[in-house]
């Protein structure tokens, strides 16, 4: 009983809303079901993915970073001062005396570390990359889940119409055992085995249907939440 309570919880929080109830009480065939899904769904559905805008941050920061690393060549201080003429921490760059300068009144660094900086902007670049592959690979990984989900979601359909011709048939068929039990032509035993088709026809119909609900999900998960 506490895991079915937490169950509204869960699907809230899944998407994005605060923890609240969930209106219940409909069968699986009252659930409503796209009777075809739309053509020409444009890939720009996928960029709503969490994975997608997870990766996506994780590049734009790692091209802050880069920014960042190639910042630190200049040194942080004032070109010039009153009167538009070079300013003293500008100068003293260029005094043989003086390897470092001066920036908001504190002393800062070397203007130049050796290989440091270098390095540090060099790391910058590869993390980069790193990020670029990365958001490629999961834009790829969207593709594929979308791809697996239409073609398991089609598959799914097929086999529920399928499925539901055949209780269509065994329902025929329950009815006329009833009409050749009721005129003496056949025993009870004919109309229990229609019965009993009918019935396993009907367990397997929705068992189909569940999975069929349980592919939309995946396929709705896949584009970002669905196409509206």
């Amino acid at each position: 009983m506490l895991g079915r309570a937490l169950i509204p919880a869960r699907l809230s929080i899944l998407l994005g809303h605060a923890p609240q109830e969930i209106d219940r009480g409909r069968s699986i065939d009252d659930q409503p079901h796209p009777a075809q899904i739309p053509t020409g769904l444009t890939s720009e559905l996928l960029e709503r993915r969490p994975d997608i805008r997870q990766a996506e941050a994780t590049l734009i920061a790692a091209s802050a970073r880069v920014g960042v690393a190639k910042a630190q060549f200049f040194p942080q201080i004032s070109l010039t001062s009153l009167g538009g003429s070079a300013s003293n921490q500008l100068q003293s760059i260029f005094d043989g005396k003086n390897a470092y300068w001066y920036a908001a009144g504190s002393l800062s660094q070397p203007i130049f570390e050796g290989g440091r900086l270098r390095s540090n902007y060099k790391y910058s670049q590869a993390q980069q990359q790193e990020m670029v592959a990365q958001y490629q690979k999961t834009i790829l990984g969207a593709l594929k889940d979308v791809s697996n989900a239409l073609t398991a979601y089609k598959e799914l359909q097929n086999r529920c119409n399928e499925q539901a011709r055949l209780v269509s048939s065994a329902t025929e068929a329950v009815h006329l055992a009833r009409l050749r039990y009721a005129g003496g032509n056949t025993s009870y035993l004919e109309v229990l085995t229609t019965d009993t088709d009918l019935y396993n026809a009907q367990v397997s119909l929705a068992q189909e249907q569940a999975q069929e609900a349980s592919s939309l999900v995946q396929l709705y998960a896949a584009l970002g939440g669905g196409w509206q």
